[in-house]
């Protein structure tokens, strides 16, 4: 058994976007209520987030955007953009997503706790330095990582984003380093436009970025392909310090926008190839912050089989049955190929491939 932690705070639920927005409280809610009924609240340990600093946003933000979420304090609903809602608390709940990423990050690197999933709203990887973006306020998992640079010394940290969407925002504030490696698996073209193939960095990070982009319809057995063959070599390799995840569930099949046919057994086979890599280079220093996903039922089974999985293991039999699973495998092994092909001249465990 691992010690997990959860970051969870009914706050978070007081960020409001109106009754026809995809990104909801009930996301959350639902989640809250799923621990409380399945009895997981009892081997998990609650991380009682706080209130980030502004110096601590300003690590990633501008004071003239964090102003402006401030500024949208006690005010009913407020439209950013066309998708980026605003109410009376979402400063408070965006001020408590990041301060629950820190709490989350300070419990895994101290040793208290061998991972954990900060479960906070609004999500935060399409948010720019300067701006929101698609229903994201502050960037929770690149301030997550610049947090651990600056308070742990690290100098080696893994993002990986498996939400439905490409993490611009993540991807802009970090494609500059070779201290923050990530990758993306996302669908493509799609919200927000970004994430190609051929994006892998700037200047010292090429390299350092990337992004698998896919076309609708891929399920289980094609997100294990990738991540065995792209992502596991590449952190190995990497040796990170830490692993961030952004954890969104929008390529379950049951997901409004996704076009995926993923399923809560495909998260819990990603979550435990994730945690695997943790385990082999950073002593399993893992965590995971909620993202997108916007079907209730989806959110529910993907959250608990993560979770179950970080909390303990996945039986063998399931790993078998997942790897077993049918997929495009034709389209999946040529995106493989291409993928490989840009990168392997930064990457020393692609040399005979």
């Amino acid at each position: 058994m691992q010690k997990t932690g959860i970051v969870r705070d009914a706050r978070y639920l007081n960020h409001k976007t109106g009754v026809h927005h995809f990104e909801t409280p009930q996301r959350l809610e639902t989640i809250y209520n799923m621990i409380d009924r399945e009895g997981l609240n009892k081997r998990l340990t609650l991380i009682p987030p706080r209130f980030a600093t502004l110096e601590e946003l300003e690590m990633i933000h501008t004071p003239d955007y964090i102003e402006k979420i401030m500024d949208t304090a006690g005010e009913p609903l407020r439209y950013l953009d066309p998708d980026t809602v605003t109410s009376e608390q979402t400063w408070e709940a965006a001020f408590l997503a990041a301060g629950g990423a820190f709490e989350a990050v300070k419990a895994v690197m101290t040793g208290k706790l061998d991972n954990a999933f900060a479960l906070v709203r609004p999500p935060g990887h399409h948010a720019e330095r300067n701006r929101q973006m698609g229903f994201c306020i502050f960037n929770n998992t690149a301030l997550a990582a610049e947090y651990a640079r600056r308070q742990f010394g690290l100098n080696r940290i893994l993002i990986v984003d498996w939400d439905l969407h490409h993490p611009n925002g993540t991807q802009h504030i970090f494609e500059k380093t070779k201290e923050v490696l990530l990758f993306s698996t996302h669908r493509f073209p799609f919200f927000p436009g970004t994430g190609a193939i051929d994006e892998i960095g700037i200047k010292e990070g090429r390299g350092f970025t990337i992004n698998v982009p896919l076309s609708p319809q891929k399920n289980d057995s094609d997100f294990y392909e990738i991540y065995k063959k792209i992502l596991k070599p590449v952190a190995l390799e990497f040796k990170p310090q830490v692993v961030l995840v952004s954890a969104g569930f929008d390529t379950h099949y049951d997901d409004p926008i996704g076009g995926m046919r993923a399923t809560e057994y495909g998260y819990a086979f990603l979550s435990d190839m994730v945690l695997e890599i943790a385990d082999k280079t950073c002593d399993g220093k893992a965590v995971f912050l909620l993202e997108g996903g916007y079907d209730q039922g989806a959110m529910r089974k993907s959250a608990k089989a993560v979770l179950e999985t970080m909390s303990s293991s996945i039986p063998q039999d399931l790993k078998i049955t997942i790897k077993k699973r049918g997929g495009d495998k034709t389209h999946v092994s040529e995106i493989i190929r291409k993928v490989i092909d840009v990168i392997k001249p930064f990457w020393k465990c692609f040399n005979n491939v």
